[in-house]
This record gives C-alpha cells, sequence and structure tokens, in this order.
C-alpha cells in the first residue's frame, strides 16, 4: 500500500510561511479597503487627488510600501507552497498533478464566486489558472524555473510599458470621458444599490478584470516560478544556510524596488503626464508592477532575517496563526468590507480617508489574528482551508484537534 497523502501536519509546517502569508494577507487588507471605497475608473495612477495631513502621509506609505508588492509576495508564497506539496507527493510515491489540479479548479471555482457575491477585485481566479499552467513546469530544474520566471514577469511588464507608451501618443481623450462616466455610475451603484443592483455591477467589473488575465496570469506564473525555486534552492526550506543571500536581496532588491515606485510617482505627478490623461494611469501601472518584484522579494528576505533572530521569531509567530487561516480571512476580508461600505449594508461609500481605512485594516486583522489562536487550538484548519483540503485530496480530513489520525 502506498503511505496516505493528506494535508501537513501542524508540527512540520513551516512558521515563517505562516508568518509571511500573515504579512501579506494584511498587506492585500489595507490596498484592498480603498477599492471599495472609490470605483474602478477612477484609480488612474493610484493617487487619491485632494488628500491633505495624515490621509496624505499614510496614502503616500501604502503606495510606495504595500500597493502592488502585497500581491507578489502573496504570489511567492503560492509558488512556494506548491514546490512544497509536490516534494511531499514525491516522499510518499504519489502521482501529484492529479490532486493539484483538483486544488486550483477549486480555487476558481471559489474566485468565482467570491468575484460575483462579494467583491469583483478577486486575485484567486487568476492564481487557479497560472497553477493549471505551473503543472506544466514542475519538474523544470529550479535555476530554469527561476530564469523563465523573470522573463515571463519583464516580458508582460515591458508590453504594459509598450501599451502605455502607444496609448500617450494615441490618445484623444474618449477613454478618459467614458472612464469619468463610469466611474460616477459605479459610484453611484456601490453607495446607493440593492444586493441585485451593486451584484450586477460587481459582474460586469469581474468580466473586465477577466480580460485582463491576459497579462496577469502569466505574470502570476512567473512569480510562482520564481517562489517555487526559492524553496527547491533551500533558500527557504533553509533559510540560515542562506542569510548572505537574504541580506544581498534586502540591501539591493528592496531599496531597487522602492526607488522605482518613488521615482514613479515623480512622473506621474508631472504636469506633463497629469495632462496626457488616462495614458498616464497605464503607464504608472507598468512602472510599478515592475518595481513590485523586487520590492517583495526584498520584503521577503527581510522577513526571513527577522525571523532568524529569536526576538523576530517570536514578534512573526504571534501573528502567524492568520496565516494558517489566510483563505478564510480573505474572504471574510471582502465580506467585512462589501458590508460596511456597499449600499446594501452600512452604506458608507467613500466616508473613511486612507488614515481611517488604515485604522480598520489594523484593527479588523488584530481581531483575525485573535480569531485565529482560538479556532486553531480547538480545529486543524480554517473552515474554508477545511473544505479547500476535501476538494483537493477527494477525503474529508479530521478537522477538530484529535480526531482522527493526524493531518
Amino acid at each position: 500500500m502506498q503511505p496516505l497523502w493528506a494535508p501537513v501536519d501542524v508540527r512540520e509546517r513551516l512558521g515563517l510561511l505562516d508568518a509571511t502569508r500573515a504579512a501579506a494577507l494584511l498587506g492585500i487588507f489595507i490596498v484592498n479597503l480603498e477599492w471599495f471605497n472609490r470605483p474602478w475608473e477612477a484609480f488612474g495612477t493610484g493617487a487619491q487627488p485632494g488628500l491633505a495631513g495624515a490621509d496624505a502621509a499614510v496614502a503616500w506609505v501604502v503606495q510606495v510600501f504595500v500597493a502592488g508588492k502585497a500581491w507578489v509576495l502573496f504570489s511567492l508564497l503560492f509558488g512556494i507552497g506548491f514546490a512544497l506539496m509536490q516534494a511531499r507527493a514525491e516522499r510518499v510515491g504519489r502521482d501529484f498533478a492529479p490532486a493539484y489540479r483538483r486544488r486550483a479548479w477549486t480555487l476558481l471555482a471559489i474566485g468565482l464566486a467570491h468575484g460575483m457575491l462579494l467583491w469583483p477585485g478577486d486575485v484567486l481566479r487568476s492564481y487557479a489558472l497560472a497553477a493549471l499552467l505551473m503543472l506544466f513546469l514542475r519538474d523544470w530544474p529550479p535555476r530554469r524555473q527561476r530564469n523563465l520566471g523573470l522573463v515571463l514577469y519583464l516580458l508582460v511588464g515591458m508590453a504594459m510599458l509598450s501599451m502605455a507608451g502607444a496609448y500617450l501618443f494615441l490618445d484623444d481623450g474618449r477613454d478618459a470621458r467614458a472612464a469619468a462616466a463610469g466611474a460616477a455610475e459605479s459610484a453611484r451603484v456601490y453607495a446607493t444599490g440593492g444586493y441585485g443592483e451593486i451584484m450586477v455591477q460587481r459582474v460586469r467589473d469581474l468580466l473586465r478584470f477577466m480580460a485582463n488575465d491576459v497579462a496577469v496570469v502569466p505574470m502570476a506564473l512567473g512569480v510562482f516560478l520564481i517562489g517555487s525555486w526559492l524553496l527547491r534552492s533551500g533558500r527557504i526550506a533553509e533559510p540560515e544556510r542562506h542569510r548572505a543571500f537574504h541580506r544581498r536581496m534586502a540591501c539591493w532588491a528592496l531599496p531597487l524596488g522602492l526607488g522605482l515606485t518613488l521615482a514613479t510617482r515623480s512622473a506621474v505627478a508631472s504636469d506633463a503626464l497629469r495632462e496626457a490623461g488616462a495614458g498616464a494611469g497605464y503607464l504608472a501601472a507598468a512602472l510599478y508592477q515592475l518595481a513590485a518584484l523586487p520590492a517583495a522579494l526584498g520584503i521577503l528576505s527581510v522577513l526571513v532575517l527577522l525571523w532568524l533572530r529569536p526576538a523576530g521569531a517570536r514578534a512573526l509567530s504571534a501573528i502567524a496563526p492568520a496565516g494558517r487561516m489566510a483563505l478564510t480571512h480573505y474572504l471574510l476580508q471582502s465580506l467585512i468590507a462589501s458590508t460596511l461600505f456597499y449600499g446594501y449594508g452600512f452604506a458608507l461609500w467613500g466616508r473613511f480617508g486612507p488614515a481611517a481605512l488604515l485604522a480598520l485594516a489594523l484593527a479588523t486583522f488584530a481581531l483575525q489574528v485573535l480569531a485565529s489562536r482560538w479556532w486553531l487550538a480547538r480545529y486543524r484548519f480554517g473552515p474554508v482551508e477545511w473544505l479547500w483540503r476535501w476538494a483537493t485530496y477527494g477525503r474529508r480530513p479530521p478537522m477538530r484537534l484529535g480526531e482522527g489520525a493526524a493531518a
């Protein structure tokens, strides 16, 4: 008989990954909260006009240190998780691909439901599609995975830059006017609409974002491949042996990413680009995305170096339980935000500035950490994680601690 292949035992989990996943979850929520308060068409270069004081300072910090970086950090962790699951399957002599296909298709279903019922900006759909493509590259050597990942990410980024440049020259202002009209209608629906009307708007927005998967999916695949290389090369599995690598990433990649972000902010704030209308938004999106990968790699290395210090490991371990329930908390964050801000809930759309939204994100995350500690003292998985594992492995895993065999 083949050994049982089941969800990883809690004693075998890498605490560093859970803590990093929790940090990425917080970053994603901080960024997403603004998207729950402004129409998609109004984002442009990402800078909300007319901010001052604490709101202006918080908006600057979020855009420089968090926006774009959080989803790339989470994508690196997704690639690391792929490589971990593949390695465990190989250790027990199981075929990895069928279970991972079930895992990806289940994630796609969750993402589509999330996008239609709660929030159209869902990233799970793109992750699932990239994960299915990742299966074809699972046996590549680690360095080839890394190299292809970098090429994919840079090629998509350069294609985005080329399209933005063409748009700057060809834009006659019609798209900007259409976006302004769409933003006004979208804001009205989300701020005052009932659930049915808002769901129709969400589906419209979701379909538009699905069209962007032509760029997002290969970019996510590139980051997955880099994450797989990080694990298979030992840089995450054995971080103490790779301190020099993580110091280099913290000292070089992180400043590079943050520096490019700052340069982009300065460029898109210039009068010339402001007059360029919507083209400036496309240019900013491309540059911000190119900056996100080195910044996220640097942030990951900073967290690794902190983890290797006793005080840093204790601090990061405090938030790690939320990382073990990241999918549950990600969906719960959308439920909380849509209920607070949309018309069918408390209708607080647009009433909070960046400083208040940051406070809300931190308070919500703190409560999620506490809830995770309570839950995981009694159960093995978060509720959505449990269902996801059931679909992945084809059998119901034990839920309560002490129930059945370790899983």
